[in-house]
């Protein structure tokens, strides 16, 4: 499917808000890229409205920039990164004095400057759209008389759990404690939110059992792919041996890990076998050192702070995608890879199966040798690798575009709305 206009019942003007949008990586801004892009094709005036990092958007969508402290991206360590001036922002001084006992404020923060940025907006949007921040300034502008609805991808007490079960030293359990303090926030707005979307029927069941609240209260609209952007290219030829996976290289929710071991144990047998990662390990940090120990640097290379098209060209020259993670709340880079017309294996953690289906190669998360054995299928079977690959992408354009997604949540700001008349 293209990326063409559609009319709408009526044209909605649409805030969507992202406290950090991170242009390349990360899922956050590139569902705000994706979904306002489609929202404006069905006719939507549509406002982002973000912290930095700020995401990349299409030219007929506006970006609002809603600066914070941005610590993480500072150059000069984080405790110095207040000055007197922030004292006179209870914002700004959260964020600083979060971060520097462990905690992570930016949801918070960005919701009361969101707040203070709107409060003289009460008639400037129909629709606001929050993803993930799931921040108190949420519920005061529900209170306020906006029509809130927020996209919670997936629940970040999964993330908590496996990153205490990855740490073994007391302390650093006390630190990821602390750091993942916002869960009670987002508890407690959660409960209150009178409209909640989520990108996954597993997501959905996750987040009922983990946020006390019942799964007929939680909506489910499935993320797109752009087909028009991640698309096969038939001129560029697959690299032998070639495997791709993106992922955020040093947490150990994207499984990373298991996928290296697996490289490890295929070098022999496959002596053209190489591995490119989208993402940044940490210098020194868990991911070089394993790769050292396994002894495949040489053939590990990783590549960040790329462009669409770059991305797009690395799914087209790979032979095979390799998804690992333990847990996803959706899975973008599998939809990617398979609209691009590649072949993937994932691993079974979270939603990927309920993207992937039978269109790719699903295996037992946390298994080195279930990610090596389904390696060793494709490879040995090119045939079967080529059916995939074409499967993957009609599964794509049927079931996951962004224009679908786009048409689902029109149909969905319009319910709202009628919602919000019928009881005034």
């Amino acid at each position: 499917m293209t990326a063409t206009s559609h009319p709408s019942p009526r044209a909605l003007r649409i805030a969507l808000l992202g406290y950090r949008s991170h242009p390349y990586g990360g899922g956050q801004g590139i569902y705000l890229k994706y979904l306002s892009k489609a929202l404006v094709n069905m006719g939507h005036q549509v406002d982002v409205i973000s912290g930095p990092p700020y995401p990349h958007l299409d030219p007929r969508v506006t970006l609002i920039k809603v600066p914070s402290l941005n610590l993480f991206e500072s150059p000069r360590h984080h405790a110095f990164g207040l000055r007197a001036k922030h004292l006179l922002s209870w914002a700004d001084f959260m964020e600083w004095w979060s971060m520097l006992t462990g905690g992570f404020a930016e949801p918070y923060s960005f919701g009361r400057r969101v707040n203070k940025l709107l409060k003289n907006k009460h008639k400037h949007y129909d629709i606001i759209h929050d993803n993930q921040s799931l921040c108190y300034g949420l519920l005061d502008l529900q209170k306020r008389g906006f029509p809130v609805v927020a996209t919670f991808h997936h629940p970040i007490t999964h993330d908590l759990r496996i990153a205490l079960k990855s740490e073994p030293r007391w302390y650093m359990r006390a630190l990821i404690l602390r750091w993942h303090s916002f869960l009670k926030m987002q508890k407690n707005v959660v409960k209150k939110l009178d409209h909640i979307v989520t990108v996954s029927a597993h997501s959905r069941r996750d987040i009922a059992r983990d946020f006390s609240i019942h799964e007929s209260e939680i909506d489910l609209i499935h993320c797109g792919i752009d087909t028009a952007e991640f698309h096969p290219i038939p001129h560029i030829q697959k690299i032998p041996f070639r495997l791709m996976c993106t992922a955020s290289a040093d947490q150990p929710l994207k499984g990373l890990k298991f996928l290296l071991k697996a490289v490890a144990l295929l070098r022999e047998r496959y002596p053209q076998l190489s591995l490119l990662v989208v993402g940044k390990p940490k210098a020194g940090g868990y991911t070089e050192n394993l790769i050292a120990r396994l002894g495949i640097g040489d053939i590990v290379q990783f590549v960040s702070g790329i462009s669409t098209e770059q991305l797009v060209q690395h799914y087209n020259e790979a032979e095979i995608v390799v998804c690992p993670s333990l847990y996803e709340g959706f899975g973008l880079p599998a939809g990617e890879a398979m609209s691009c017309g590649t072949a993937v294996i994932s691993s079974n953690g979270g939603a990927l199966p309920e993207v992937v289906g039978d269109a790719g190669l699903v295996v037992q998360a946390g298994s080195e040798q279930a990610i090596a054995d389904a390696i060793v299928d494709l490879f040995e079977h090119p045939e079967k690798r080529a059916q995939l690959a074409q499967a993957g992408r009609a599964r794509i354009e049927s079931t996951f575009c962004w224009n679908l997604a786009a048409q689902q949540f029109t149909q969905y700001y319009q319910r709202m709305l009628q919602q919000r008349k019928s009881k005034a």
